[in-house]
């Protein structure tokens, strides 16, 4: 059978319309007019009529069944004009209504166009060109200028500016050497490298990621649940409708128009088009939004609680100070370093990089380090057991304090963090800890409340003085201090039932049990991170504070441009009902109307895709907005959780 695009068939039936209105302007209903009308009909109305048909077989009685009915009906009577007029419309209202489908997914499909196809692997002494899903763990593979890294992995050989669009939204590449990470997907604008690959196949970043924004596109919000149920019980409701008008007024012609007319086309395609256009502009700027019904809920967001460490500070500490007592620095620092080289946290890898930077390569080794989730880590090594964390680790195990309290209390009034390192006898010393607090905090907390968020508050295992001097850095409305993984989650519970819907925002590291807690869990920088891009239902895959807010206001835009659709689609169906009733409006015109309203529905749901926030200027926040400019001030961690 041959095969005719839906262009072509669009084509077809122009020519053929066409040609028969002119026959009906100056031959009248004859014959020849009426064969062109009928030959319209059959090639708009089949795709149609299948539609119809194939939907009735699973009990749904949608648009094109009452379109069906309506078609029929009209050629029935002897409205050739009608039948072939409602089926053209129809038929090209639904291509442009495709088309411009499309554009709204065009964000979506890019980032599938990035997807890598090839790697170059190098096995024992030549490189071999092989699809990207067939690269093993632990490979090497080599990206040269140009290229796509197809592989998450750590950079063995060489160096390059790696343009990380893709995974994070950043425009500018940045730079990456040995020892650092690159994720698939991102693109090595000058430069080489020669990357181990750690995750390959869909276990990479970016194949997560696309799975990530397929899953969000199905997850329907409120109302598009809503909107769906409702048409299921009204197009039924429509027929009867129909029925009853023909039987009280004998007027076929309108009852036909009804049925065509009263299709909720434009109510029930107002909300999936415009939730993803707005998934897809978060996907494309990094921004993963976790579904609709996520992205309606962001925007109703009035509670913020925000984590700390390496969320609004930089998460990058630096030692500051050494204290030994009873022995000297180098082995404290060498003790401490032993223990902390099992610890993913900020505090341990500025341990870490402070004691190498002193004392060259380690060779202790811990035995049986045993982590201790809001007071540090207990380990043993040389057959003595050791302590490294805060005031709580070593209360609990009843090591005393009070002959180093006066210093303790000074690093912590110069709002340092204090981290204790002893034996289960007695301290052996403080090693102190400054961490950077983020150049667009302020900016950010700004911000939300420009968007309407109401309470803005930070939830910290700091103790209260370290979490004070930041609270009031930021302008924030409030601190919870030295709280364990469980009073994160107890406070949440609070600040739901005080404010309402609450978002937690942190780096996903430790925060998952209050991410999973929270209406809204939102990680930042959640690139390569597993419990991030699982837990929370937003995620920002670059380290940018201020993409929070784009969240916030991208969300907002989203729900108010669905308003917007539904409140035109229930408009023109409201004139369209009037006018048929009243008998001012006939089958092609009302056809008419109504595909236009669902194509001017969708093409400003494609106004979504141009959001880009209103208040950025060339990238950065505006200063005019502001009236200031942030300065990255040193501040403190305090008794934090580890």
């Amino acid at each position: 059978m041959l095969h005719i695009t839906k262009k072509q068939r669009i084509i077809i039936a122009t020519v053929l319309v066409a040609s028969s209105f002119v026959l009906l302007k100056t031959i009248g209903y004859e014959l020849p007019t009426i064969v062109l009308m009928l030959s319209s009909t059959v090639v708009a109305g089949v795709p149609i009529f299948r539609k119809a048909l194939a939907a009735v077989r699973y009990r749904i009685v949608g648009i094109d069944a009452l379109v069906t009915i309506a078609v029929i009906g009209a050629i029935l009577i002897g409205e050739y004009w009608e039948a072939a007029a409602v089926t053209f419309l129809f038929m090209l209202g639904d291509y442009l209504e495709s088309r411009t489908i499309e554009k709204t997914r065009s964000s979506i499909k890019a980032l599938l166009d990035l997807a890598p196809a090839t790697a170059r692997v190098r096995r024992g002494d030549t490189d071999t060109v092989i699809p990207a899903g067939e690269v093993a763990r632990d490979e090497l593979v080599v990206v040269k200028p140009g290229e796509r890294i197809a592989v998450d992995g750590a950079v063995v050989e060489g160096s390059a500016y790696v343009n990380q669009a893709p995974i994070t939204g950043e425009s500018l590449p940045v730079g990456r050497s040995v020892d650092e990470s690159v994720y698939s997907g991102t693109i090595i604008e000058s430069g080489y490298l020669i990357v181990q690959a750690t995750k390959v196949g869909e276990e990479t970043t970016f194949a997560r990621i696309l799975q990530m924004v397929e899953e969000a596109q199905d997850k329907k919000a409120k109302t598009q649940k809503l909107l769906e149920r409702f048409s299921r019980i009204y197009t039924p409701a429509v027929i009867v409708l129909a029925v009853l008008l023909y039987l009280v007024t004998r007027d076929l012609v309108s009852a036909l128009t009804l049925l065509v007319i009263a299709c909720p086309g434009a109510l029930v395609i107002s909300a999936p088009v415009s939730m993803v256009a707005g998934i897809g502009n978060g996907a494309k700027r990094g921004i993963l939004i976790k579904g609709g019904d996520v992205m309606e809920k962001l925007g109703t967001v009035r509670a913020v609680a925000f984590d700390k460490t390496g969320t609004l500070t930089v998460g990058k500490p630096k030692v500051t100070s050494v204290a030994a007592f009873g022995i000297n620095e180098e082995e404290l620092l060498r003790l401490a370093a032993t223990g902390e080289s099992y610890s993913e946290h900020p505090l341990a890898r500025a341990i870490t990089a402070e004691a190498s930077l002193r004392l060259g390569t380690l060779s202790a080794v811990a035995e049986n380090p045993q982590m201790l989730p809001g007071r540090g880590l207990a380990f043993h090594t040389k057959g003595r057991r050791y302590l490294i964390g805060n005031r709580k680790l070593f209360d609990d195990h009843e090591v005393p304090l009070a002959e180093h309290e006066e210093y303790l209390a000074s690093e912590e009034r110069k709002g340092r963090t204090a981290v204790l390192v002893g034996d289960t006898e007695r301290l052996l010393g403080v090693i102190s800890i400054a961490d950077v607090l983020r150049e667009d905090a302020r900016q950010l907390i700004e911000r939300l409340r420009t968007l309407g968020v109401r309470h803005l508050v930070m939830l910290t295992g700091d103790n209260a003085r370290a979490a004070a001097a930041i609270s009031g850095e930021l302008g924030l409305d409030g601190y919870y201090a030295e709280l364990l993984p469980e009073d994160k989650v107890r406070v949440l519970s609070e600040l739901q039932e005080q404010h309402g819907r609450t978002a937690m925002v942190g780096d996903g590291v430790n925060d998952a049990p209050a991410l999973a807690s929270a209406d809204l869990g939102v990680a930042i920088g959640g690139a390569g991170t597993d419990v991030a891009m699982e837990t929370a239902d937003v995620v920002l895959m670059s380290n940018d504070l201020g993409k929070l807010a784009d969240a916030v206001g991208l969300s907002r835009a989203t729900v108010r441009n669905l308003k917007q659709n539904i409140s035109f689609a229930v408009l023109v169906a409201g004139v369209l009902l009037t006018g048929v009733l009243m008998q001012t409006v006939n089958l092609s015109v009302g056809m008419l109307v109504h595909e236009l309203s669902v194509l001017l529905v969708i093409i400003n749901a494609t106004r979504l895709l141009r959001y880009r926030g209103r208040y950025r200027s060339r990238g950065k926040y505006s200063s005019h907005v502001f009236g200031r400019t942030s300065h990255r001030r040193s501040v403190t961690l305090g008794s934090v959780i580890w």
